[in-house]
């Protein structure tokens, strides 16, 4: 959506609506699906720029972090920045960031492109790591079962041949206690 800031001078722009995104758009691999996207807000003029208020709410599913399991979940997440019609700091090369800075939009001009928003705002809403449940038991390295549903067959697993040699120096040296 578009929107053409010099017309919010006089009255205010409101929207609601809903949104359909790819996930494969947020390129993140334990997002699976997207459900529609509602988000509805307002932009008003707040001098010396305009004020964006919006609320946007959905449904994901996330592939657990342990043992793949689907997890859906509700997602809802408040924005509010203000926008900011001018050349911003990022003309004038690198430059630190600090805090006043994080809610401040710097446009070229006064046409507001509200979707780079909404995507960004769904970046922040997956998990780093989504877990289906915090005691999440994960699969078996080695027969890949679900260890949440019982315990798999397989052997205690041996230690990885790599740390052999330390293993053996280990043993070499006397009890340091």
């Amino acid at each position: 959506m578009q929107i053409w800031l010099d017309q919010v001078r006089d009255e205010p722009f409101n929207w609601d609506e809903t949104q359909s995104v790819s996930p494969e758009i947020l390129d993140r691999p334990e997002l699976l699906d997207l459900g529609p996207v509602a988000w509805r807000g307002q932009v008003i003029y707040a001098d010396p720029g305009y004020f964006l208020r919006a609320r946007l709410s959905y449904e994901q599913t996330l592939s657990c972090n342990r043992c793949l399991k689907p997890i859906v979940e509700q997602a809802q997440s408040d924005v509010e920045l203000m926008i900011l019609v001018e050349p911003g700091p990022e003309a004038a090369g690198e430059h630190a960031l600090h805090e006043q800075d994080l809610g401040i939009l710097y446009l070229q001009n006064e046409l507001l492109e509200t979707d780079p928003i909404l995507i960004e705002q769904l970046q922040l809403n997956i998990p780093m790591k989504p877990l289906c449940r915090e005691d999440c038991q994960g699969l078996c390295p080695v027969c890949g079962a679900d260890r949440n549903a019982g315990a798999c067959s397989c052997e205690e697993s041996t230690a990885d041949p790599r740390w052999a040699a330390l293993a053996a120096l280990k043993g070499r040296l006397p009890d340091a206690r």
